[in-house]
């Protein structure tokens, strides 16, 4: 089914949604995209309404389809790629949230984390899970919805306690895959790639672990059966008589950095990507082995075919690199985000000045969750060019701490890295990027490499592609950056860094 057919993949962010339209040569053929609100209740606290990212979901699909005069009916199916950990809570009956969305970022349940380290729990979570406990996945926001949530907003008129709902399967959780897969076809489902971001999930046996879902206090009823994210049998259809007004499979679900790796064909052993969102995520497929890692990294479930074992990965997450850039225009820095480049190349260095982006902790390869934003080295003579080239490459220096971690843990020595996301057309930046980690930077040509990946999970599964070698043939290279900086001076300043990241660890007291 390749004619006048396509795929489409939803692409729920952190900042927006937006939905794509693939054709048979991974070509963009509709695109839409819509924000939406970020809610900030109390500091370090991040929340997202799910209505509001459901009818964004509906009104961007809808638009991308009718400015391309396209018809649902030529989709030939549907893909979900998504901001991974970010934990919605809703009635299984109305189908409607009892809570905001609580988003990765949300800092809300550190305590418990560091409950959980004093207890030594750190190394049986990380032994099971592949993770470093950490107030970033789902477990904990989970567990913080069950005891938080206000039980009027059940809307019922004798509110039973919500554990007891929870336990008698009249609430769902799930993370914004499953809820946008619920909304859609009713199913209540998730991918391997989502379930091995929650801490609840047993990634070498590949189900729900009943002694983490005992410590968090979360019943299996309610959480989503866990699926292939290339699912041959499908997790559901939408409904003819739905917003779609057509039946089109739902095939294919991946954490937004997963699909990455997808859309970037990082199919076999020793492939690697970096995507440059509002965080950076570092992804190395180690093939059929989970690798532990030694240097602070996370073992994750890659993707996974259905009938076929799951392919893993190695991950380093950094937390704050685009969302820097946004900081900086949300202060007055910068109108615009496109004048980095230009106000960078300004200045020949950052005179001294380093930006540790710690807005909210550091992930990889320190995960100090009580870290915080620094900026040290200023000046009198510091100017706003200096701060945003400083920003530009905290961007480079954090990636270079993930790609050390990364050759250290797999033994492969990394040639080259594919990279993707908004922050790569700013050529200045993968210049950097090169000279910083010392190696090749390889832009594609389609690089919004997330959808892409939702789609071709999608396609496969309903044989829209025949396989991974088409996939393969379709990606291409839009420009590559080679190291030109002196060895030593990069090293030199990249261990300034390492100073500057010293200053902003445990800062965050209360």
């Amino acid at each position: 089914m390749t004619g006048d057919s396509y795929v489409g993949a939803i692409d729920q962010g952190t900042t927006g949604t937006r939905f794509m339209v693939f054709d048979h040569g991974g070509q963009v053929v509709a695109n839409a995209y819509e924000t939406h609100e970020q809610h900030y209740p109390e500091p370090g606290w991040v929340e997202h309404d799910p209505m509001e990212i459901w009818e964004n979901t509906k009104a961007v699909v809808t638009r991308a389809l009718s400015e391309a005069g396209i018809d649902a009916d030529q989709l030939a199916a549907l893909g979900i790629t998504n901001q991974r950990e970010t934990t919605v809570l809703w009635d299984a009956a109305t189908g409607e949230p009892v809570h905001n969305a609580l988003v990765w970022q949300d800092r809300r349940t550190t305590d418990r984390i560091e409950q959980l380290e004093a207890e030594e729990k750190a190394d049986w979570i990380r032994e099971t899970t592949g993770l470093e406990p950490d107030a970033y996945f789902s477990a904990t926001k989970i567990e913080w919805l069950l005891e938080n949530t206000d039980p009027i907003k059940l809307q019922r008129t004798r509110p039973e306690d919500i554990r007891d709902r929870a336990e008698a399967g009249e609430l769902m959780v799930g993370t914004i895959d499953a809820w946008l897969t619920y909304k859609l076809t009713g199913a209540h489902v998730t991918d391997v790639t989502n379930a091995s971001r929650t801490m609840l999930f047993d990634i070498h046996a590949l189900e729900w672990d009943d002694d983490l879902l005992e410590e968090f206090g979360v019943p299996e009823t309610l959480l989503p059966e866990v699926r292939p994210s290339s699912d041959d049998d499908h997790y559901g259809t939408t409904d003819a008589d739905g917003f779609l007004g057509a039946e089109v499979p739902v095939a294919g679900a991946l954490g937004d950095q997963q699909a990455a790796l997808f859309g970037q064909t990082c199919f076999d052993e020793g492939d690697g990507k970096n995507t440059y969102g509002t965080g950076s995520f570092f992804l190395m497929n180690t093939g059929t082995d989970a690798v532990e890692s030694e240097h602070g990294l996370l073992t994750t479930v890659g993707f996974q075919r259905s009938g076929e074992p799951v392919q893993y990965a190695l991950e380093g997450s950094i937390f704050v690199t685009g969302a820097a850039i946004e900081w900086l225009q949300d202060v007055s820095l910068i109108d615009d985000p496109a004048e980095t480049e230009e106000l960078a190349r300004s200045v020949d260095s950052t005179d001294g000045v380093y930006v540790v982006p710690a807005f909210t902790g550091l992930g990889a390869p320190h995960w100090d969750g009580r870290a915080r934003g620094t900026i040290v080295g200023m000046t009198r003579g510091t100017g706003r060019e200096h701060i945003v080239r400083a920003t530009l490459e905290a961007i480079a220096y954090q990636t270079r701490d993930v790609a050390e971690a990364m050759e250290a843990d797999s033994g492969i020595e990394m040639r080259s890295l594919r990279v993707d996301g908004g922050a790569v057309k700013n050529n200045f930046l993968c210049q950097l990027q090169a000279d910083v980690i010392g190696t090749d930077i390889v832009r594609p040509k389609v690089d919004e490499t997330t959808a892409l990946g939702a789609a071709y999970a999608a396609g496969l599964a309903v044989d829209y592609w025949a396989g991974l070698d088409e996939l393969r043939a379709n990606w291409q290279v839009d420009r590559e950056f080679v190291p030109e900086m002196d060895p030593a001076a990069a090293d030199a300043r990249y261990d300034r860094w390492h100073e500057a990241v010293e200053r902003s660890l445990d800062w965050a007291r209360e």
